[in-house]
């Protein structure tokens, strides 16, 4: 796995022109909206996510 995961947009604004931010690891700069933000991994989920296909009420 690589040290740094870059994100391919911004997630206020959507655009796609990021820059790595000074602040420290995983912080990142938006030139387009002028916003900063981090990335953090929290960890794996113990429990295994079911999803439901069932789909909802019928008409």
């Amino acid at each position: 796995m690589s040290e740094r995961a870059a994100p391919f947009y911004c997630p206020y604004c959507g655009d796609e022109d990021l820059r790595p931010s000074e602040q420290g690891h995983g912080a990142w700069e938006c030139a387009a909206c002028n916003r900063a933000f981090q990335l953090k991994f929290l960890g794996l989920l113990s429990r295994r996510v079911q999803r439901n296909d069932g789909g909802g009420d019928e008409i």
